[in-house]
């Protein structure tokens, strides 16, 4: 049975940023997508290097003013779409000065890991599932690209699981080589727990680094894809040996049969 509707949770989107490996597929396959008939919506962080004039960016009012809680604190989100011209795929930027105003996406112009990366990935991930819900729309599958959409997954499958809209939803997460932390924040459990994930799940991530988290939106997910040849060897090997749906991008570029198998493996297997 072909699949309709797939949701693109992605860390970031070429034009919108940089051409890089990950935003080239961020763009390309939704694209695909699209050109085969899949009702493709897209979403990425509206970083402070996006240009919202250049890239005709506008503000989407129905889906703004919503507060998101992070333990003790609350911060708004507002909603931005903007349209690839050529294309007519529309993109949602998930918008909030405090976590995304930055003009770098994981680490700072010296390299070093943002602090509050966890609470970013909290609030992107909340600020996209309550946007697709305001949206009443219901993606049979969820695609997320990169460390920022990591907790998707478990949001997904521990909060909104008893929505209709998400009732019958699958995962699919794509592992790229984009570090992101050395570990979690002492609160991150208390954080997680008051966003809405049950505290036995949430205790999963009291102690955890960078490839622990990976293994945690990996064990939330239905289907994996290894999307870089960087990938490191332990979640490479933890992938093959949980018996999940999985296939790997063997190509160093965006291709044709890239697409062909990620239909092929959606259609089987979600």
């Amino acid at each position: 049975m072909a699949v309709k509707r797939v949701l693109f949770v992605s860390q970031g989107i070429e034009p919108y940023i940089d051409a890089t490996y990950e935003s080239k597929i961020g763009r390309g396959l939704p694209l695909s997508m699209q050109e085969k008939g899949v009702d493709a919506r897209v979403f990425m962080p509206k970083y402070g290097l996006i240009n919202e004039r250049k890239r005709r960016l506008h503000e989407v009012i129905r889906l703004s003013g919503q507060n998101i809680v992070i333990g003790r604190n609350e911060q708004p989100l507002t909603i931005r779409v903007s349209s690839i011209p050529e294309f007519h795929m529309q993109t949602y930027f998930i918008m909030n000065d405090h976590y995304f105003g930055r003009k770098h996406f994981l680490t700072d112009e010296e390299g070093k890991y943002f602090p509050d990366n966890d609470d970013r990935a909290i609030f992107y991930a909340r600020g996209v599932m309550e946007t697709v819900k305001n949206l009443s729309w219901s993606p049979e599958v969820v695609h997320c690209h990169g460390w920022i959409s990591c907790l998707v997954p478990v949001f997904l499958k521990k909060f909104y699981v008893n929505n209709p809209l998400f009732a019958n939803t699958k995962v699919v997460y794509s592992v790229y080589s984009d570090h992101a932390v050395k570990s979690v924040s002492r609160n991150f459990v208390n954080k997680l727990n008051k966003s809405g994930i049950p505290l036995e799940d949430a205790e999963l991530y009291a102690k955890v680094n960078y490839e622990d988290t990976l293994k945690l939106a990996i064990n939330y997910s239905d289907g994996i894809v290894i999307s870089h040849k960087e990938v490191s060897k332990p979640i490479r090997e933890y992938i093959k040996n949980l018996g999940k749906p999985y296939f790997e991008h063997k190509e160093n570029k965006y291709g044709d049969n890239y697409i062909k198998l990620y239909n092929n493996v959606l259609e089987a297997n979600l």
